[in-house]
């Protein structure tokens, strides 16, 4: 997605308080026309809070929030382009799915036959075409979350928001859900603003993510950049699997870090602004970027003993424990096409990193 994007939703300087409690601390994001665009972290971080603040169902206590340039902070929701889909579908019993809808759009206005006509084009948009005059009781939780992001949809709203509405299905439609929205996002063209703890879920369907803690943003990026360049400790912890290392800088040249991880174990990785020599910091290396060997194959591959081989179906996991020093995971494949490598429990074995694996965090 292109940097001159128009801004769909500008958010200011936000800042939420709670009598004594803050529970935003100055936020500040561009989201843009157009864009899958998620808000992660885990819980209590504030990511609801904000959809929130958007959706106007809270108020703003600093700063503000601006739709395509206009200032909505103050607007009531019914009063704002926007809709949000709960995760609680909250979908009238007593209603057909085309009646459902359709509702919103009565509401607002609209004639019976119009509402009915726009809620059968969002029900063939959403495949339920031939659910129509069923029931909620009557559908799946699958089906379910379909019809409440077709209802919201049916206004076509400038800004859709999403409050973690995939997390009551289970695991494998989830995953066939998170493709389903991300097609329907590309499909409609209106920008969706998707709040999960699932990082996951937020690599999978994104065109941007910004991950939050405890209130404040902590980076925003591609989720690409996020997860092979994480800004800090909690991001490269919070974002997948990694191997978080403390290490000491003994050495900067020329770009280069070499670090020390207990013991004699050293090696080097790209330097980063706010870490000197000298300083004791962390490392992270993702543990599909590691391979086994049993012999040394470079100066920098570190000596250890295999502790444990976990099968996980696609992957194997091989926790080693170096020698004077920390303890490893590594990833393989699962597969002889690629660099699948098992080692006995208890064997002396070489971890070995690609190029670029290693990067040092600012904590």
């Amino acid at each position: 997605m292109q940097d001159t994007a128009e801004i769909a939703v500008d958010v200011r300087g936000a800042v939420k308080r709670y009598g004594s409690f803050t529970a935003l601390q100055k936020i500040s994001l561009g989201i843009r026309d157009n864009e899958f665009f998620t808000l992660l972290g885990p819980s209590g971080c504030g990511k609801t809070t904000l959809l929130r603040m958007i959706a106007g169902f809270e108020d703003v206590t600093e700063g503000g929030i601006f739709l395509f340039g206009d200032e909505i902070a103050k607007l009531a929701p019914n009063q704002r382009p926007v809709n949000t889909v709960f995760q609680n579908y909250a979908l009238f019993p007593h209603m057909t799915i085309l009646d459902n809808v359709g509702f919103g759009l009565e509401m607002k206005g609209a004639s019976r036959s119009d509402a009915r006509k726009r809620a059968g084009e969002m029900l063939e948009l959403v495949q339920l075409t031939q659910f129509a005059h069923r029931k909620p009781a009557q559908l799946s939780g699958g089906q379910q979350q379909r019809v409440a992001l077709a209802r919201a949809l049916a206004p076509s709203p400038k800004v859709l928001l999403l409050d973690e509405p995939l997390s009551a299905l289970d695991l494998k439609l989830r995953k066939a859900m998170q493709i389903e929205l991300k097609h329907i996002q590309r499909e409609t063209g209106i920008t969706f603003i998707f709040v999960t703890h699932d990082q996951e879920e937020a690599l999978t369907m994104s065109d941007r993510i910004a991950v939050m803690s405890a209130g404040e943003l902590q980076q925003l990026g591609a989720p690409r950049d996020i997860y092979e360049h994480p800004r800090n400790m909690f991001v490269a912890d919070f974002i997948g699997d990694t191997n978080l290392l403390e290490v000491s800088v003994d050495k900067i040249t020329d770009g280069r870090a070499l670090c020390s991880i207990g013991g004699a174990n050293t090696l080097s990785c790209m330097a980063v602004d706010g870490v000197d020599v000298g300083a004791k910091v962390h490392l992270s290396v993702r543990p599909e970027r590691l391979t086994l060997s049993d012999s040394a194959l470079s100066p920098e591959s570190l000596p250890g003993k295999v502790v444990e081989n976990i099968f996980i179906g696609t992957d194997i996991n091989t926790i080693i424990d170096l020698d004077d020093g920390p303890q490893f995971t590594i990833r393989t494949s699962n597969s002889d096409r690629g660099n699948k490598r098992i080692i006995d429990i208890g064997s002396p074995a070489f971890v070995n990193m690609e190029a670029g694996a290693a990067r040092l965090l600012v904590d």
